[in-house]
């Protein structure tokens, strides 16, 4: 039976193996991991990370809510978003989760009104902009000045020098994101400098939270030979450089580095076409379905399995059928002679695939196997 295209198809197996990898090099450490459900928020997946003991990082309520009801628990939850709105706040503080990331002067005293409305003690971490640069692309750096994301050194100064006066806020902790998809462990040692400098001038060694985020990468141009990520390399960097308070707990916030490379978008060739400059194969996924090449040229490995022992001599544009000229998973995509019919993967689609689909020119998005078939194994 020939299975309807295009699917997102999760390796489950490779799942609990990332995790478990991740997990153990965390853990030399005594560090805590929440996953990142924007990445992807598929409730299989989900259930099966909350089964594995990992916290939950959201950046909306509605993750919040997707998050406990998968199994998370509320006090592994972590709510971070430069945007929240006064019902996501309230939501957060009823649930009792571990910590609200404030990310502006004003939202701090938006959720400290919140808090006084409800008549609740809320803990809170402060996000801070540290200026370091990612190195990664433009559009998923967050750590920089002109990045609209978390406050200066000298708000989160103006906050903490007056931390007594707020009586339904408990001041827990610092928070740092840097941006994604960054592989070069320099730029998450000099994170650890820059947050030990940032402690040392606000004093807050004695404050027992401090998040440095998530952003580790994943090989996008070997997805098969290079399945996982470097948590050792990553875990062990953070760990060389950085210099906690006394009994501070350490936290971070991965996602894509989780399950990116457990997951692949299946799609059939539509049609071949040639025109004077290119050849395009035309496929049923469209960018409803993996929207990162059109968004900001984000490369995914393709290969046609139709044909995994024909000479991969051709170059097509990969493209999908939606009324957009962006609609494009590769330009010049080096793949065998190829025909209608033929079937197409795209690697490394577990994160920022699903999670970012939607239904445009009224697409239907596409469809879930999971390998091996259950569910949830430890049920």
């Amino acid at each position: 039976m020939t299975m309807q295209t295009p699917y997102y198809q999760y390796d489950m197996a490779l799942l609990h193996e990332t995790l478990d990898i991740a997990k153990t090099q965390a853990s030399r450490y005594g560090y805590t991991i929440h996953y990142a459900v924007k990445a992807n928020a598929n409730p299989n997946l989900l259930k099966n990370i909350a089964s594995e003991g990992f916290g939950a990082d959201c950046v909306s309520g509605n993750e919040i809510k997707v998050a406990l009801d998968n199994g998370f628990n509320s006090q592994g939850i972590v709510f971070a978003g430069v945007g929240k709105t006064d019902g996501e706040i309230e939501y957060a503080i009823e649930q009792n989760i571990h910590c609200i990331h404030c990310e502006s002067v004003q939202e701090f005293h938006v959720i400290e009104l919140i808090a006084q409305k409800l008549n609740k003690k809320v803990r809170v971490a402060l996000r801070i902009n540290p200026n370091v640069d990612a190195h990664t692309h433009k559009s998923i750096t967050t750590g920089l000045k002109e990045n609209k994301f978390g406050m200066s050194v000298s708000e989160a100064h103006s906050i903490l020098i007056e931390e007594n006066r707020y009586k339904n806020i408990e001041l827990i902790g610092l928070h740092f994101h840097i941006g994604s998809q960054i592989q070069n462990m320099e730029v998450f040692k000099n994170l650890a400098l820059e947050v030990n400098r940032i402690q040392d001038e606000l004093h807050s060694h004695c404050l027992p939270y401090l998040n440095l985020g998530g952003g580790l990468g994943i090989d996008y141009l070997n997805p098969t030979v290079n399945r996982l990520a470097n948590f050792s390399d990553y875990f062990g960097t953070i760990h060389k450089w950085l210099e906690p308070g006394k009994g501070q707990s350490i936290h971070f916030e991965l996602g894509r580095s989780l399950v990116g490379q457990c997951g692949q978008l299946y799609t059939r060739v539509l049609y071949t076409k040639t025109s004077q400059k290119r050849s395009f194969a035309v496929v049923d996924a469209g960018m409803n379905a993996l929207i990162r090449p059109a968004l900001y040229g984000a490369y995914h490995r393709i290969e046609n399995i139709s044909k995994i022992d024909q000479p991969v001599n051709q170059t097509y544009d990969v493209v999908g059928p939606i009324c957009e000229t962006t609609d494009s998973f590769g330009e010049e995509v080096l793949l065998p002679a190829t025909e209608r019919g033929d079937l197409l993967v795209i690697q490394s689609c577990g994160a920022y695939a699903e999670s970012m689909a939607s239904d445009y020119n009224l697409r239907e998005r596409p469809h879930c196997v999971f390998i091996p078939n259950y569910e949830l194994e430890k049920t």
